[in-house]
């Protein structure tokens, strides 16, 4: 029902053009390639490492959060993470917080203010935040970045999606996931056989930052070289 692969980032872009050339089987002859490695044949490739099972959230640009100080609140203070990945900080300046998750975030904003405070006590509390999404993309009636509230299947976001377009190809239907920083996970599904069988065991749970990637199928791609129906058609002419 579906096939597995893993590739970096460097490579995405390469896979869905190459998915439109190639069929299923062949997709799944594609090998994991480390966007680290050189042109070199010697070089040792290295394999995706495993994801956190539970990972935590990342700090990034245009996140809020408070920054409270149980013995010292006048420094209490609600800072925005800017573009370049820094916050502006009573009596530290700039402190770079962009990819730390709150437990980490919150031992820099210590050792920040250690400086200043002896061993104060901090505690952070997120305000506004990336909320989690997926991404569809390729031949949906309405592709785009939509919200992940709650458990959502593929096929839940299909049809969030509005659903195939006539030149959809069912069979092949791409799930991209982060594996980390430089790779991504693919899987393909045959979403066709999936609902016609009603079989929907392998419909699997998205996660946030999820893309699922729809190609075009054969017909689509020579369609707009197929005469109208009227040319070419025999018929008798009265005389």
């Amino acid at each position: 029902m579906r096939k597995r692969i893993s590739l970096p980032m460097s490579v995405l872009l390469m896979l869905v053009f190459a998915l439109g050339m190639c069929s299923a089987q062949q997709a799944s002859q594609l090998v994991a390639v480390s966007s680290t490695d050189t042109a070199t044949s010697g070089d040792t490739k290295t394999a995706p490492g495993f994801q956190t099972r539970n990972p935590r959230y990342s700090i990034r640009a245009g996140d809020v959060f408070d920054v409270n100080f149980e013995l010292s609140p006048e420094f209490n203070q609600t800072v925005t993470v800017q573009p370049d990945g820094f916050i502006t900080l009573k009596g530290v300046g700039d402190v770079h917080v962009a990819g730390e998750n709150v437990p980490e975030l919150t031992k820099t904003l210590h050792d920040a203010y250690d400086k200043i405070l002896n061993d104060p006590m901090i505690s952070v509390v997120l305000k506004d935040f990336e909320k989690p999404y997926f991404t569809a993309s390729g031949q949906f009636n309405h592709p785009g970045k939509y919200d992940l509230r709650g458990d959502v299947t593929l096929t839940e976001a299909i049809a969030m999606a509005g659903g195939f377009t006539d030149a959809a190809k069912h069979s092949q239907v791409l799930l991209f996931r982060r594996v980390n920083d430089d790779w991504l996970q693919a899987k393909i599904f045959n979403v066709k056989q999936m609902m016609k069988e009603g079989n929907l065991h392998e419909d699997p749970e998205l996660k946030p930052g999820d893309m699922v990637y729809v190609p075009k199928n054969a017909l689509s791609k020579i369609k707009p070289f197929i005469p109208n129906a009227g040319i070419g058609a025999y018929g008798n002419i009265a005389p």
